[in-house]
């Protein structure tokens, strides 16, 4: 099925609904719990009020549904729907730290064709159509060059109890260490949506994320796509929106990144299990 409207009419939509609740984003910070979710995980005032805002002007003025955290929302793997996080990174943002943004995709036919992740308490926009290049505040970014894992930040997913359903602690926690043997540059920032920007950016040389949701991952997947990086999953597969991992990395990076994965005792097992979902 065609896509009916221009992406590039869609991106511009798409921004002027972010901007809409940017400052919402910024006055809100601090905001505690307003409603918890599984696995100690919860969700704010705020996220709660920036999906309702966002996804009532997205279908007003674009026609097409939103799939959201907080609300859910239709099938994301036929026709074409707008994938949101309000907020990624919320236990950041609770405690009044800044590594938190609003992440948003348009999904067609199962494929992200736009990525925009807004980060209002450091000021950065990007965004980026299919195909590059990334925008980052309104101006193009540099397509990304291969570089090596040594001298390379890497971003690495969170230790958090609900991804053990595809990935053992005890696989996750070795592949640290076999990480911090080749680079001592690792960065764990408590959002994944960041870590993705900032690899599209070039800022890290790649990284690593555990998470399965759609929302957290789309619009990240298409910017270092954009971007001229390489997305898969941990067992190397081209990243989908069903996968349950992704290794996301400039050129040559990755190859690097998924040798370590592959040195890993725990590799063999846990990797069947990616494979299998």
């Amino acid at each position: 099925m065609s896509l009916t409207r221009d992406p590039q009419e869609l991106l511009g939509i798409a921004s002027e609904v972010l901007d809409l609740v940017w400052d919402r984003f910024v006055d809100g910070l601090c905001a505690g719990s307003a409603v918890s979710k599984d696995n100690a995980d919860f969700a704010t005032s705020v996220d709660l009020e920036v999906e309702r805002i966002v996804s009532a002007e997205l279908r007003e003025r674009t026609g097409i549904p939103v799939l959201g955290e907080e609300f859910g929302g239709p099938d994301i793997h036929a026709g074409t729907t707008w994938v949101l996080d309000p907020i990624d990174g919320t236990f950041n943002y609770s405690a009044g730290i800044s590594l938190a943004g609003t992440l948003l995709a348009l999904v067609h036919e199962g494929r992200p064709i736009i990525g925009l992740i807004w980060m209002p308490l450091t000021g950065e926009k990007y965004a980026a159509l299919e195909g590059g290049p990334v925008m980052k505040n309104g101006k193009p970014l540099p397509m990304l060059e291969p570089r090596d894992l040594a001298t390379s930040l890497i971003g690495f997913g969170v230790f958090t109890p609900p991804m053990a359903q595809f990935l053992s602690p005890a696989f996750r926690l070795e592949l640290f260490n076999k990480l911090n043997a080749k680079t001592d540059r690792i960065r764990i920032s408590g959002s994944t949506g960041i870590d993705l920007a900032y690899t599209a950016a070039g800022a890290l040389g790649g990284s690593i994320v555990f998470g399965f949701h759609p929302w957290d991952n789309a619009p990240g997947a298409l910017l270092v796509q954009a971007a001229g990086g390489i997305v898969t999953d941990l067992a190397g597969e081209p990243w989908t929106i069903e996968s349950t991992s992704m290794v996301a990395a400039a050129p040559r990076v990755h190859d690097e990144l998924m040798d370590v994965i592959a040195s890993t005792h725990c590799s063999d097992k846990s990797l069947r299990r990616i494979s299998d979902n």
